[in-house]
């Protein structure tokens, strides 16, 4: 993995391409595309049944989410629906909100030993890169494993798994047979938890393979923590560096749940513009023709910043409902499946944080910051704070 990288802005200061109709470019990697920037358009061409994922090679045995066909990610049409059909009953609003109360106690044990520690304390270590962790465990119905395994897995699952030395394929594989042995037992012995949930759908619906639910439950799991970690960091950094005066306000639950949705909103996970599609036939898009066959790129950053639907920004309130639905976990057949997971997470931390600490703020603001960098995400990699 690369090391820190102080240059890099922040997330949130990135240079995106300007919201503008579809055109023709050729991408950073040599690749000719159609680029699509504006709201409108791009949730468009997420919603639109023309436009589909390209499928990529698989990884010859390794847990890759982010490229194997098996993977929920790359699936298309009924195959698709059918895989994420097993899921998605365990993330809706209402069953995440059944879990809330124990994100709530993770959350407040993590504080305690915190505040008991006394400032200066690392907001990474000792928080954001705990917590989403801590619920996976909870979810899985699992609570021996070796403190930081689901962090290491879930650093890899995401990544190109050629390296010299062969670990990350390891790691990967590694993962694989966790997930497919807890599948396994929780198929002969079923609980409350994510795991039985997904073998028991599974069954329902009958004709999923069995590596299908191993990668499900790989993505879910390792990569969707991993992902909730950097947003609670990047959100914090931005708080307590750009907005320090209303941090104090996030201890009234209402406005940590508005806040949340701004976050989110204009905070990306990473420094990738585009996520791509193919489009399958001919389509208008805006009022520009895009063949078929033809590669789509759309930027999910430049939508969400689209003057014409989002005028105010990044000067806007911070605590005013936003004009449009965040573009923020996609759209359509491919939106995020924990999309509600991370948002209570992210709301918890924010309220319950403010309250028992209104006084919070960077030690040593200003300082470079360390970036982590994972395959598709950044966050920082030590977040120093006082009270």
């Amino acid at each position: 993995m690369p090391g820190p990288i102080a240059q890099l802005p922040p997330l949130h200061a990135l240079d995106l391409p300007e919201p503008a109709p579809p055109r023709s470019a050729t991408l950073r990697d040599g690749s000719a595309a159609w680029v699509v920037t504006r709201y409108h358009e791009v949730r468009q061409v997420l919603t639109d049944p023309r436009f589909v994922r390209d499928l990529e090679p698989g990884g010859g045995g390794a847990l890759n989410v982010s490229t194997d066909p098996a993977s929920l990610y790359n699936q298309n049409g009924s195959g698709h629906q059918r895989l994420r059909r097993t899921a998605q009953g365990a993330f809706t609003p209402r069953a995440v909100a059944h879990w809330r109360p124990w994100v709530e106690a993770e959350a407040e044990l993590l504080l305690d030993g915190l505040v008991a520690a006394g400032p200066p304390a690392d907001l990474v270590a000792d928080l954001t890169s705990v917590l989403p962790f801590a619920v996976a465990e909870r979810l899985l119905g699992v609570d021996r494993l070796e403190p930081g395994w689901l962090q290491r897995w879930a650093a890899c699952v995401t990544v190109d798994a050629s390296d010299s030395e062969g670990q990350v394929a390891s790691e990967q594989r590694e993962f694989a047979r966790f997930a497919a042995e807890l599948l396994a037992g929780r198929r002969g012995r079923p609980g409350e938890d994510l795991a039985s949930r997904l073998v028991q759908a599974a069954d329902r619906l009958g004709g999923i393979p069995e590596e299908q639910l191993t990668y499900l439950l790989g993505g879910l799991v390792a990569s969707g923590s991993d992902s909730v970690a950097g947003t609670l960091a990047n959100a914090l950094l931005y708080l307590l560096g750009e907005r320090p005066e209303s941090w104090p306000r996030l201890a009234e639950a209402e406005r940590a749940r508005l806040a949340t949705e701004w976050l989110l909103h204009h905070i990306p996970l990473g420094d990738d513009e585009f996520t791509t599609r193919r489009a399958v036939e001919a389509v208008e898009v805006g009022d520009v023709r895009i063949p078929g066959g033809a590669t789509v790129a759309v930027c999910l950053g430049s939508a969400n910043r689209d003057p014409a639907v989002f005028p105010d920004g990044l000067s806007g309130d911070l605590f005013a409902p936003l004009p449009a639905p965040t573009l923020a976990f996609g759209a359509g057949p491919h939106h995020c499946l924990g999309t509600w997971l991370a948002r209570t997470q992210l709301q918890v931390v924010l309220q319950r944080l403010a309250a028992r600490l209104p006084g919070l703020r960077l030690a040593g603001p200003g300082a470079a910051v360390e970036w982590r960098l994972g395959s598709t995400t950044r966050s920082p990699r030590v977040l120093r704070v006082e009270w």
